[in-house]
């Protein structure tokens, strides 16, 4: 994934790394749902890094990590991404994913890492490449678009 234009122009995030997870961790107790598999590793300015430690429910037959466990895990971290910027606004919302999925992950960890390329009042746009752990090879690259509430209505 390439840096930004200029990573010391980006505001820094509102929301540190044990905030965002601790907020995703309650906000989100459905993400947990067989097991704890979605790691918060990392948020920085405009960035966030997730890992998939994929379960049996990940999996698709032929030994691969199914499309949309790499869809959740995109939007996921994309969400973790807005979230730190912005703060905990729990209605930031999705409001258009775009896929290319790019070759098929053998089953095992994947790491998604995000950049957000615009961060507006009202839109927020970025871009997740997912590769397996430890390849620079990405398996999904994903697009987002996550609209924010206006007054960005946090959460206490």
């Amino acid at each position: 994934m390439t840096a930004p234009p200029s990573d010391a122009a980006a505001p820094g995030p509102l929301m540190t790394l044990a905030e965002t997870a601790a907020f995703l961790e309650r906000e989100f107790p459905q993400m947990r749902a067989g097991g704890h598999c979605y790691h918060l590793e990392a948020v920085g300015p405009m960035r966030a890094r997730m890992r998939l430690d994929p379960g049996e429910q990940h999996l698709r037959p032929g030994g691969t990590v199914s499309g949309p466990a790499m869809m959740a895990l995109a939007d996921y971290v994309l969400y973790a991404a807005v979230l730190a910027q912005i703060g905990p606004v729990a209605l930031a919302v999705t409001t258009n994913l775009g896929f290319n999925f790019l070759r098929r992950p053998e089953p095992g960890p994947l790491a998604a890492e995000c950049r957000l390329l615009k961060l507006g009042h009202r839109l927020a746009v970025g871009e997740v490449s997912i590769t397996a752990l430890g390849s620079a090879d990405v398996v999904c690259h994903a697009t987002g678009t996550y609209a924010i509430p206006p007054g960005r209505d946090a959460v206490s």
